[in-house]
Protein backbone atom coordinates (compact mmCIF):
# COMPACT_ATOMS: atom_id res chain seq x y z
CA UNK A 1 0.00 0.00 0.00
CA UNK A 2 1.39 3.41 -0.94
CA UNK A 3 1.78 6.05 1.71
CA UNK A 4 2.83 9.63 2.28
CA UNK A 5 6.27 10.87 3.29
CA UNK A 6 7.18 14.21 4.86
CA UNK A 7 10.78 15.17 4.27
CA UNK A 8 12.88 18.28 4.86
CA UNK A 9 11.07 18.72 8.17
CA UNK A 10 12.12 19.24 11.75
CA UNK A 11 10.08 16.91 13.95
CA UNK A 12 8.71 17.84 17.35
CA UNK A 13 7.68 14.37 18.47
CA UNK A 14 5.46 15.27 21.44
CA UNK A 15 8.13 14.79 24.07
CA UNK A 16 9.66 17.85 25.67
CA UNK A 17 12.73 17.44 23.45
CA UNK A 18 13.61 19.98 20.79
CA UNK A 19 12.79 19.28 17.13
CA UNK A 20 15.18 17.18 15.06
CA UNK A 21 15.53 16.75 11.28
CA UNK A 22 13.83 13.60 10.06
CA UNK A 23 11.61 11.87 7.53
CA UNK A 24 8.16 10.69 8.59
CA UNK A 25 6.05 8.19 6.68
CA UNK A 26 2.27 7.78 7.00
CA UNK A 27 0.26 4.88 5.63
CA UNK A 28 -3.50 4.88 6.05
CA UNK A 29 -4.18 6.66 9.32
CA UNK A 30 -0.95 5.63 11.10
CA UNK A 31 2.66 6.74 11.25
CA UNK A 32 4.70 3.82 9.94
CA UNK A 33 8.25 5.20 10.20
CA UNK A 34 10.29 8.05 11.68
CA UNK A 35 13.82 8.25 10.31
CA UNK A 36 16.25 10.82 11.78
CA UNK A 37 18.61 12.60 9.41
CA UNK A 38 21.28 10.24 8.15
CA UNK A 39 19.14 7.12 8.50
CA UNK A 40 18.02 5.19 5.39
CA UNK A 41 15.09 6.72 3.53
CA UNK A 42 11.64 5.48 4.51
CA UNK A 43 10.16 6.26 1.09
CA UNK A 44 8.68 3.38 -0.88
CA UNK A 45 7.69 3.25 -4.56
CA UNK A 46 4.37 4.95 -5.10
CA UNK A 47 4.57 7.09 -1.96
CA UNK A 48 3.57 10.74 -2.24
CA UNK A 49 6.51 12.79 -0.96
CA UNK A 50 5.97 16.24 0.53
CA UNK A 51 9.14 18.34 0.65
CA UNK A 52 8.28 20.72 3.50
CA UNK A 53 11.02 23.33 3.17
CA UNK A 54 12.34 23.05 6.71
CA UNK A 55 8.94 23.45 8.42
CA UNK A 56 8.16 21.85 11.78
CA UNK A 57 6.10 18.65 11.83
CA UNK A 58 4.36 18.07 15.14
CA UNK A 59 1.36 16.23 16.62
CA UNK A 60 -2.03 17.89 16.51
CA UNK A 61 -3.01 19.87 19.60
CA UNK A 62 -5.51 18.71 22.24
CA UNK A 63 -7.96 21.15 23.85
CA UNK A 64 -8.55 19.92 27.40
CA UNK A 65 -11.39 22.26 28.33
CA UNK A 66 -13.55 22.50 25.23
CA UNK A 67 -16.87 24.32 25.14
CA UNK A 68 -17.88 23.91 21.51
CA UNK A 69 -21.42 25.07 22.19
CA UNK A 70 -20.27 28.26 23.92
CA UNK A 71 -21.28 30.53 21.06
CA UNK A 72 -18.57 33.14 20.44
CA UNK A 73 -15.68 32.42 18.10
CA UNK A 74 -12.96 34.30 16.27
CA UNK A 75 -15.30 34.21 13.28
CA UNK A 76 -18.51 35.33 14.97
CA UNK A 77 -19.09 37.41 18.08
CA UNK A 78 -22.21 36.47 20.05
CA UNK A 79 -22.99 38.93 22.86
CA UNK A 80 -24.63 36.43 25.21
CA UNK A 81 -24.68 32.72 26.02
CA UNK A 82 -28.16 31.82 24.84
CA UNK A 83 -29.19 30.87 21.30
CA UNK A 84 -32.28 29.25 19.81
CA UNK A 85 -31.68 25.52 19.52
CA UNK A 86 -31.31 25.59 15.73
CA UNK A 87 -28.63 28.27 15.89
CA UNK A 88 -26.94 26.54 18.81
CA UNK A 89 -26.59 23.28 16.88
CA UNK A 90 -25.13 24.99 13.81
CA UNK A 91 -22.86 27.21 15.92
CA UNK A 92 -21.53 24.16 17.77
CA UNK A 93 -20.69 22.48 14.47
CA UNK A 94 -19.03 25.66 13.25
CA UNK A 95 -16.92 25.90 16.39
CA UNK A 96 -15.76 22.30 15.92
CA UNK A 97 -14.49 23.20 12.47
CA UNK A 98 -12.86 26.36 13.83
CA UNK A 99 -10.92 24.36 16.42
CA UNK A 100 -9.64 22.03 13.72
CA UNK A 101 -8.74 25.02 11.52
CA UNK A 102 -6.55 26.23 14.38
CA UNK A 103 -4.65 22.97 14.79
CA UNK A 104 -6.69 21.27 17.52
CA UNK A 105 -7.22 17.77 16.22
CA UNK A 106 -8.68 16.54 19.53
CA UNK A 107 -10.95 18.08 22.16
CA UNK A 108 -12.12 16.99 25.61
CA UNK A 109 -15.44 18.60 26.45
CA UNK A 110 -15.97 20.47 29.69
CA UNK A 111 -19.71 20.77 29.18
CA UNK A 112 -22.32 21.86 26.67
CA UNK A 113 -25.35 24.16 26.57
CA UNK A 114 -27.64 21.37 25.39
CA UNK A 115 -27.98 17.76 26.52
CA UNK A 116 -27.31 15.94 23.24
CA UNK A 117 -25.69 18.45 20.89
CA UNK A 118 -22.12 17.24 21.44
CA UNK A 119 -23.07 13.57 21.26
CA UNK A 120 -24.73 14.17 17.89
CA UNK A 121 -21.78 16.29 16.77
CA UNK A 122 -19.25 13.60 17.70
CA UNK A 123 -21.23 11.07 15.67
CA UNK A 124 -21.25 13.37 12.65
CA UNK A 125 -17.50 13.99 12.94
CA UNK A 126 -16.70 10.31 13.42
CA UNK A 127 -18.74 9.27 10.39
CA UNK A 128 -17.30 11.96 8.11
CA UNK A 129 -20.38 14.14 8.03
CA UNK A 130 -18.57 17.32 9.03
CA UNK A 131 -15.08 18.49 10.00
CA UNK A 132 -14.04 18.65 13.61
CA UNK A 133 -11.60 17.32 16.19
CA UNK A 134 -11.71 13.93 17.86
CA UNK A 135 -14.22 14.67 20.59
CA UNK A 136 -14.82 13.32 24.06
CA UNK A 137 -18.42 14.54 24.21
CA UNK A 138 -20.19 15.75 27.32
CA UNK A 139 -23.73 16.72 28.22
CA UNK A 140 -24.80 19.86 30.06
CA UNK A 141 -22.81 20.78 33.15
CA UNK A 142 -24.74 19.50 36.12
CA UNK A 143 -25.59 21.98 38.82
CA UNK A 144 -28.01 21.46 41.71
CA UNK A 145 -31.56 22.72 41.22
CA UNK A 146 -31.67 26.50 41.49
CA UNK A 147 -34.34 29.05 42.21
CA UNK A 148 -35.94 30.84 39.26
CA UNK A 149 -34.09 34.09 39.99
CA UNK A 150 -30.72 32.28 40.04
CA UNK A 151 -31.02 30.62 36.65
CA UNK A 152 -29.08 33.34 34.86
CA UNK A 153 -26.07 32.15 36.87
CA UNK A 154 -26.34 28.72 35.22
CA UNK A 155 -26.36 29.39 31.46
CA UNK A 156 -27.63 26.63 29.23
CA UNK A 157 -30.41 24.12 29.11
CA UNK A 158 -31.09 23.22 32.74
CA UNK A 159 -32.01 19.56 33.14
CA UNK A 160 -34.97 18.65 35.29
CA UNK A 161 -33.25 16.93 38.16
CA UNK A 162 -33.56 16.93 41.90
CA UNK A 163 -31.26 16.74 44.86
CA UNK A 164 -29.88 13.66 46.52
CA UNK A 165 -27.77 10.64 45.57
CA UNK A 166 -30.50 8.93 43.51
CA UNK A 167 -31.00 12.04 41.37
CA UNK A 168 -27.26 12.22 40.76
CA UNK A 169 -27.10 8.54 39.79
CA UNK A 170 -29.96 9.04 37.39
CA UNK A 171 -28.22 12.01 35.78
CA UNK A 172 -24.98 10.09 35.21
CA UNK A 173 -26.89 7.08 33.89
CA UNK A 174 -28.86 9.31 31.50
CA UNK A 175 -25.72 10.93 30.17
CA UNK A 176 -24.13 7.54 29.57
CA UNK A 177 -27.22 6.19 27.84
CA UNK A 178 -27.36 9.13 25.44
CA UNK A 179 -23.70 8.55 24.49
CA UNK A 180 -21.75 11.13 26.51
CA UNK A 181 -18.26 9.97 27.44
CA UNK A 182 -17.58 12.56 30.14
CA UNK A 183 -19.97 13.99 32.73
CA UNK A 184 -19.17 17.31 34.37
CA UNK A 185 -20.32 18.52 37.77
CA UNK A 186 -19.96 22.00 39.21
CA UNK A 187 -18.83 20.91 42.67
CA UNK A 188 -18.21 24.49 43.74
CA UNK A 189 -19.45 27.86 42.62
CA UNK A 190 -17.63 30.53 40.65
CA UNK A 191 -16.62 33.98 41.90
CA UNK A 192 -16.73 35.45 38.38
CA UNK A 193 -20.49 34.84 38.35
CA UNK A 194 -21.25 35.52 41.99
CA UNK A 195 -18.70 36.98 44.43
CA UNK A 196 -17.73 34.46 47.10
CA UNK A 197 -19.32 31.51 45.28
CA UNK A 198 -16.00 29.74 44.66
CA UNK A 199 -15.91 28.72 48.31
CA UNK A 200 -19.41 27.23 48.27
CA UNK A 201 -19.83 23.47 47.86
CA UNK A 202 -22.80 22.68 45.64
CA UNK A 203 -22.99 18.94 46.39
CA UNK A 204 -22.89 16.75 49.46
CA UNK A 205 -20.37 13.97 49.95
CA UNK A 206 -23.12 11.38 49.43
CA UNK A 207 -24.07 12.97 46.11
CA UNK A 208 -20.46 13.05 44.92
CA UNK A 209 -20.03 9.40 45.92
CA UNK A 210 -23.16 8.52 43.97
CA UNK A 211 -21.69 10.24 40.92
CA UNK A 212 -18.48 8.25 41.24
CA UNK A 213 -20.29 4.95 41.72
CA UNK A 214 -22.57 5.58 38.73
CA UNK A 215 -19.66 6.63 36.51
CA UNK A 216 -17.84 3.39 37.22
CA UNK A 217 -20.99 1.36 36.66
CA UNK A 218 -21.78 2.98 33.32
CA UNK A 219 -18.27 3.45 31.99
CA UNK A 220 -18.03 7.23 31.78
CA UNK A 221 -15.47 9.70 33.09
CA UNK A 222 -16.20 12.47 35.58
CA UNK A 223 -14.98 16.07 35.38
CA UNK A 224 -15.31 18.69 38.08
CA UNK A 225 -15.40 22.44 38.23
CA UNK A 226 -13.60 22.62 41.56
CA UNK A 227 -12.41 25.97 42.89
CA UNK A 228 -12.63 25.47 46.66
CA UNK A 229 -10.12 23.23 48.42
CA UNK A 230 -12.96 21.11 49.77
CA UNK A 231 -14.36 20.69 46.25
CA UNK A 232 -10.98 19.41 45.06
CA UNK A 233 -10.87 16.90 47.92
CA UNK A 234 -14.44 15.80 47.27
CA UNK A 235 -13.61 15.15 43.61
CA UNK A 236 -10.52 13.13 44.48
CA UNK A 237 -12.28 11.03 47.11
CA UNK A 238 -14.96 10.06 44.61
CA UNK A 239 -13.11 9.17 41.45
CA UNK A 240 -13.32 12.34 39.38
CA UNK A 241 -10.77 12.12 36.58
CA UNK A 242 -10.42 15.73 35.37
CA UNK A 243 -10.30 18.65 37.78
CA UNK A 244 -10.70 22.13 36.38
CA UNK A 245 -9.27 25.18 38.18
CA UNK A 246 -8.32 23.90 41.70
CA UNK A 247 -7.50 27.52 42.48
CA UNK A 248 -7.90 27.41 46.26
CA UNK A 249 -6.32 24.00 46.84
CA UNK A 250 -4.68 23.88 50.28
CA UNK A 251 -1.74 21.72 51.41
CA UNK A 252 -3.96 18.71 52.06
CA UNK A 253 -5.51 19.02 48.60
CA UNK A 254 -2.04 19.28 47.02
CA UNK A 255 -0.99 16.08 48.80
CA UNK A 256 -4.13 14.33 47.58
CA UNK A 257 -3.61 15.54 44.01
CA UNK A 258 -0.03 14.29 44.07
CA UNK A 259 -1.11 10.90 45.44
CA UNK A 260 -3.63 10.54 42.60
CA UNK A 261 -1.33 11.85 39.86
CA UNK A 262 -1.44 8.64 37.80
CA UNK A 263 -5.22 8.73 37.63
CA UNK A 264 -6.14 12.40 37.30
CA UNK A 265 -5.54 15.49 35.20
CA UNK A 266 -5.63 19.16 36.21
CA UNK A 267 -6.51 21.93 33.77
CA UNK A 268 -6.33 25.36 35.39
CA UNK A 269 -8.24 27.15 32.57
CA UNK A 270 -6.12 30.26 32.52
CA UNK A 271 -7.18 31.54 29.11
CA UNK A 272 -10.42 32.90 30.54
CA UNK A 273 -8.49 34.57 33.35
CA UNK A 274 -6.20 36.44 30.99
CA UNK A 275 -9.15 37.33 28.78
CA UNK A 276 -11.00 38.76 31.77
CA UNK A 277 -8.01 40.87 32.76
CA UNK A 278 -7.66 42.11 29.17
CA UNK A 279 -11.37 42.75 28.52
CA UNK A 280 -12.63 46.26 27.80
CA UNK A 281 -16.38 45.93 28.32
CA UNK A 282 -18.93 48.52 27.21
CA UNK A 283 -19.86 51.11 29.85
CA UNK A 284 -23.14 49.40 30.76
CA UNK A 285 -21.39 46.11 31.64
CA UNK A 286 -19.56 46.17 34.97
CA UNK A 287 -16.74 43.61 35.08
CA UNK A 288 -14.96 45.08 38.10
CA UNK A 289 -15.70 42.12 40.42
CA UNK A 290 -14.74 39.67 37.66
CA UNK A 291 -11.42 41.45 37.15
CA UNK A 292 -10.68 41.42 40.89
CA UNK A 293 -11.41 37.71 41.00
CA UNK A 294 -9.25 37.09 37.92
CA UNK A 295 -6.29 38.90 39.44
CA UNK A 296 -6.54 36.77 42.59
CA UNK A 297 -6.86 33.57 40.56
CA UNK A 298 -3.81 34.45 38.48
CA UNK A 299 -1.69 35.07 41.57
CA UNK A 300 -2.79 31.79 43.14
CA UNK A 301 -2.37 29.74 39.98
CA UNK A 302 1.17 31.04 39.50
CA UNK A 303 2.05 29.39 42.81
CA UNK A 304 -0.21 26.35 42.56
CA UNK A 305 0.67 24.99 39.12
CA UNK A 306 4.47 24.90 39.55
CA UNK A 307 3.93 23.14 42.90
CA UNK A 308 1.67 20.52 41.33
CA UNK A 309 3.97 20.06 38.38
CA UNK A 310 6.93 19.50 40.71
CA UNK A 311 4.93 16.66 42.28
CA UNK A 312 4.32 15.00 38.93
CA UNK A 313 0.69 16.01 38.42
CA UNK A 314 -0.30 16.18 34.75
CA UNK A 315 -1.22 19.80 33.94
CA UNK A 316 -3.05 20.53 30.71
CA UNK A 317 -3.80 23.71 28.76
CA UNK A 318 -7.41 24.51 28.00
CA UNK A 319 -8.79 27.92 28.82
CA UNK A 320 -12.62 28.01 28.85
CA UNK A 321 -12.92 29.42 25.34
CA UNK A 322 -16.25 30.41 23.79
CA UNK A 323 -17.28 33.39 25.90
CA UNK A 324 -17.75 36.73 24.09
CA UNK A 325 -14.40 38.06 25.35
CA UNK A 326 -12.62 34.70 25.07
CA UNK A 327 -13.73 33.22 21.75
CA UNK A 328 -13.31 29.72 20.38
CA UNK A 329 -10.35 29.68 18.02
CA UNK A 330 -8.05 31.58 20.37
CA UNK A 331 -7.25 28.35 22.23
CA UNK A 332 -3.52 28.19 21.40
CA UNK A 333 -2.97 31.26 23.56
CA UNK A 334 -2.96 28.95 26.59
CA UNK A 335 0.42 27.57 25.46
CA UNK A 336 2.00 31.00 25.65
CA UNK A 337 0.42 31.56 29.07
CA UNK A 338 1.97 28.30 30.32
CA UNK A 339 5.33 29.77 29.35
CA UNK A 340 4.63 33.27 30.71
CA UNK A 341 2.80 32.35 33.93
CA UNK A 342 4.23 29.00 34.95
CA UNK A 343 7.81 28.94 33.65
CA UNK A 344 7.35 26.21 31.05
CA UNK A 345 9.63 26.14 28.06
CA UNK A 346 7.75 26.20 24.75
CA UNK A 347 8.62 22.51 24.23
CA UNK A 348 7.21 21.63 27.68
CA UNK A 349 3.99 23.52 26.92
CA UNK A 350 3.71 21.67 23.60
CA UNK A 351 4.30 18.35 25.36
CA UNK A 352 1.37 19.14 27.65
CA UNK A 353 -0.87 19.96 24.68
CA UNK A 354 0.11 16.88 22.65
CA UNK A 355 1.44 13.82 24.50
CA UNK A 356 -0.37 14.59 27.78
CA UNK A 357 -3.43 15.51 25.76
CA UNK A 358 -3.36 12.07 24.17
CA UNK A 359 -3.37 10.56 27.65
CA UNK A 360 -6.33 12.75 28.62
CA UNK A 361 -8.24 11.47 25.59
CA UNK A 362 -7.64 7.92 26.83
CA UNK A 363 -5.40 7.27 23.83
CA UNK A 364 -1.92 7.86 25.22
CA UNK A 365 -0.62 4.75 23.46
CA UNK A 366 -1.58 6.07 20.01
CA UNK A 367 -2.26 9.82 20.09
CA UNK A 368 -0.18 12.92 20.74
CA UNK A 369 3.22 11.67 19.59
CA UNK A 370 5.11 11.30 16.32
CA UNK A 371 6.26 7.71 16.62
CA UNK A 372 5.76 4.48 14.73
CA UNK A 373 2.24 3.11 15.19
CA UNK A 374 0.69 6.38 16.36
CA UNK A 375 -2.28 8.00 14.68
CA UNK A 376 -1.44 10.51 11.98
CA UNK A 377 -2.87 13.66 13.56
CA UNK A 378 -0.21 16.12 12.40
CA UNK A 379 0.51 19.80 11.93
CA UNK A 380 3.01 21.33 9.51
CA UNK A 381 4.07 24.65 11.03
CA UNK A 382 5.85 27.50 9.32
CA UNK A 383 8.65 28.14 11.83
CA UNK A 384 9.68 26.52 15.09
CA UNK A 385 7.06 26.69 17.88
CA UNK A 386 9.68 25.35 20.30
CA UNK A 387 11.41 28.70 19.87
CA UNK A 388 8.24 30.81 19.70
CA UNK A 389 5.08 29.05 20.81
CA UNK A 390 2.96 32.06 19.83
CA UNK A 391 3.34 30.96 16.20
CA UNK A 392 0.49 28.53 16.83
CA UNK A 393 -1.89 31.43 17.48
CA UNK A 394 -1.69 32.35 13.78
CA UNK A 395 -3.57 29.80 11.71
CA UNK A 396 -1.79 31.06 8.60
CA UNK A 397 1.39 29.54 10.05
CA UNK A 398 -0.33 26.15 10.01
CA UNK A 399 0.68 25.09 6.52
CA UNK A 400 -0.93 21.68 6.80
CA UNK A 401 -3.42 20.07 9.19
CA UNK A 402 -3.91 16.29 9.11
CA UNK A 403 -6.36 14.27 11.17
CA UNK A 404 -6.51 10.48 11.01
CA UNK A 405 -4.21 10.37 7.99
CA UNK A 406 -6.28 12.79 5.90
CA UNK A 407 -5.56 16.43 5.24
CA UNK A 408 -8.07 18.89 6.66
CA UNK A 409 -5.81 21.60 5.29
CA UNK A 410 -3.60 20.51 2.41
CA UNK A 411 -0.17 22.17 2.34
CA UNK A 412 -0.05 24.93 -0.26
CA UNK A 413 3.17 25.88 -2.03
CA UNK A 414 4.76 22.46 -1.65
CA UNK A 415 5.37 20.28 -4.69
CA UNK A 416 4.42 16.72 -3.77
CA UNK A 417 6.04 14.07 -5.95
CA UNK A 418 5.33 10.39 -6.40
CA UNK A 419 8.32 8.21 -5.56
CA UNK A 420 9.50 5.87 -8.33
Amino acid sequence: MSGMVFEDVRVFDGSANLPFPAQVRVEGNRITAVAPAGAPSVTRPGDVVHACGGATLMPGLVEAHAHLSWPSSVERFVPGMSLPVEELVLTTARNARILLDHGFTSAYSAGALNKRVEVALADQINTGGMPGPRLVASSIERTPPVAEDEKELSPGEVDEHGKGPEAVRAFVRGCAEMGARSVKFLLSGEDALQPGASQLLLYTEDEAKAAGDAAREHGVWLAAHAQAADAVKMALRNGFRVLYHCTYADDEALDMLAAARDDIFVAPAIGIIQATLDANPPPHFDMSHMKRSAAEVKARQQKLIPALRARGVRILPGGDYGFPFNPNGRNARDLALFVEWFGYTPAQALHAATALGGELMGMGHELGRIATGYLADLLIVDGDPCQDVTLLQDKQRLLGIMKDGRFHKTPAGFSPAVAA
